[in-house]
């Protein structure tokens, strides 16, 4: 196992966000979390990053406990996340940006990443020069998977990667997650498009105000008519 969160319990005040929470994650899944907004997916995520403490619980990553790791040895271990609203550096270049990705690999030659991104976002090497805060939507959401990914992950967490973009461009945005993935990368991934986020993930799981209530293959709940009617208004597109 690759990832484990362990009864997690996570609270913002008096408010408990996760109740509860167990995700398993082999190496190679695209593990999908579905929810409505407030369910506590980010909260799960974030918590995973070293970004939100824990109440109770534990998040084993390779069959090490991470209580105490601050977020950026996190990184250093093999965790990256792409957030909600992108997060880029508006100031900065692509290149600029992306080099921000590795900062946690102080001194290590980046070649091997630069070309892994611009292979798979060609968008990107053709504006490398370009500040992040003039490109489109969907070219930022390209860039902060693209800064994820220079950090070298063995698990990279994707926060609603195709909030906001048009349907051409979410399709886009999924077919390079499954190629990430065919590329040896495991993904935790949060996205409300749940008909695309099923039909890419090996397996999901549904949270309900803090609580898994559903879990399963992808495959078994793309199908399941209460996912259907909750989630896919009753059909998949």
């Amino acid at each position: 196992m690759l990832l484990e969160l362990e009864e997690l319990h996570v609270h913002y005040g008096a408010i408990a966000a996760l109740k509860g929470v167990s995700v398993s994650i082999d190496e190679g899944e695209i593990v999908t979390l579905l929810g409505a907004n407030g369910a506590g997916k980010t909260t799960t995520l974030k918590t995973v990053s070293g970004l939100r403490p824990i109440t109770s619980g534990r998040v084993v990553f390779q069959g090490q406990d991470l209580a105490g790791i601050p977020a950026h040895r996190r990184v250093q271990m093999g965790i990256s996340q792409a957030p909600e609203g992108r997060g880029i550096f508006p100031g900065m270049t692509v290149v600029e940006n992306l080099e921000m990705g590795a900062y946690a690999r102080a001194g290590a030659k980046l070649d091997a990443e630069f070309d892994r991104v611009f292979q798979l976002f060609p968008r990107l090497a053709e504006r490398r020069k370009q500040a992040g805060g003039t490109l489109s939507g969907g070219e930022q959401q390209m860039l902060a998977i693209g800064r994820a990914l220079m950090a070298q992950p063995k698990v990279l967490l994707l926060d609603e990667p195709s909030l906001g973009l048009a349907p051409m461009l979410v399709k886009q945005i999924f077919d390079i997650i499954t190629e990430i993935n065919q590329q040896g990368t495991t993904i935790l991934l949060v996205e409300q498009n749940a008909a695309q986020a099923l039909q890419r993930a090996h397996r999901a799981y549904v949270l309900e105000t803090g609580r898994i209530v559903r879990s399963d293959d992808a495959a078994v709940l793309l199908n399941d008519d209460s996912v259907k009617a909750a989630y896919l208004g009753g059909e998949i597109s």
